[in-house]
């Protein structure tokens, strides 16, 4: 072979193999999380750590976020490519006109509460009448109160919410800032939060003992990345749903991962103490009932089917809007 020849062929040598690096090269994909890092979130960090999101061809990047509908906005804008998130208030956004499908689900079930500080003497939902509740603007928890007060024989101008930034609602919720009675929350991790900072546990309405009974938190896109970049899709829901049946197997390994990731007071045995308490309950919801193949992230037909229905009877939701358009189930079988 002559020298031109030779570098003829070393230079297509050199083309192919660069062809297969691109072909190999793996997906940036952002995760934005409804907010700062808490233990339900600690199978991401989880997966990340033992390598299933790369070895899905996934280069994860996870971003905290301000609220779920926030989460769901920045996907919908194309910030992120995944949100984790409420599910009622992806829907809520998608019914307006967002782009966005659940391709997966986590937290099953929803553990949304109204928290009250026990020496208020609050036990039902008619006891809030005249009261103050703290909530943060976007959180997901907001969206299904209204149907809480309603089944709870109250009026939404019978109780006064106060929104304050996430960093300080435990902290104004100890303080009884503005004369507020309690806040809302997730059962999954506020009690915890509210614990660890020195409050006494708080009395729990569950919006469950009050006719909501909503999918939890779900693994949302757009439309458009369901049917244009499917295979990455199925990869990340693939991932994803490895991560968490292996914290289901290795819950401390995952909060210990996760502390890593956060450092601080994350990472400190009351931190870690803090957040598995949270994991524990996220675990304990990550499998509906309905859901009678026990498979982690499907979206169970009749789960939105209610929620759905709840939501044109409480939030004037569109009376001919289709559950079945707000979710899919190709990326989880």
């Amino acid at each position: 072979m002559n020298g031109l020849n030779k570098l003829l062929a070393g230079a297509a040598i050199v083309a192919v193999a660069g062809v297969a690096t691109l072909a190999h090269a793996a997906d940036d994909v952002r995760l934005r999380l409804n907010w700062m890092y808490y233990g339900s979130h600690a199978g991401f960090a989880y997966g990340k750590d033992k390598g299933f999101y790369k070895d899905a061809g996934i280069n994860l990047d996870i971003r905290s976020g301000n609220g779920s509908s926030s989460a769901h906005r920045l996907v919908a804008n194309g910030d992120s490519q995944f949100a984790y998130g409420s599910c009622g208030s992806m829907v809520n956004l998608a019914s307006k006109g967002a782009a966005l499908i659940s391709v997966g689900v986590i937290d099953a079930m929803g553990t949304d509460a109204v928290l009250v500080r026990p020496e208020t003497g609050v036990k039902t939902v008619k006891d809030l009448k005249g009261k103050k509740i703290l909530t943060t603007a976007n959180a997901g928890v907001n969206t299904f109160f209204p149907i809480v007060l309603k089944t709870g024989g109250l009026a939404e101008s019978d109780v006064t919410l106060v929104n304050v930034a996430e960093g300080a609602l435990v902290s104004s919720y100890l303080q009884g800032a503005g004369d507020t009675v309690g806040m809302l929350g997730g059962l999954d991790d506020k009690p915890a939060e509210i614990k660890a900072a020195g409050g006494a546990a708080p009395v729990g309405l569950a919006y469950s003992e009050y006719g909501v009974h909503q999918v939890g938190y779900c693994m949302t896109t757009t439309k458009d990345m369901v049917k244009n970049k499917s295979d990455l899709v199925k990869r990340f829901m693939q991932a994803t749903i490895k991560s968490y049946a292996e914290t289901m197997k290795n819950p401390d390994a995952a909060i210990a991962a996760m502390a890593d990731v956060v450092g601080g007071t994350m990472a400190d045995d009351k931190g870690k103490a803090q957040a598995r308490a949270v994991l524990d309950v996220t675990l304990s919801v990550l499998i509906s009932p309905s859901n009678k193949d026990k498979k982690i992230g499907l979206n169970v037909p009749s789960d939105w089917d209610d929620m759905v229905a709840l939501m044109k009877q409480y939030n004037d939701l569109d009376p001919k809007a289709d559950a079945k358009t707000f979710y899919t189930n190709d990326f989880v079988n």
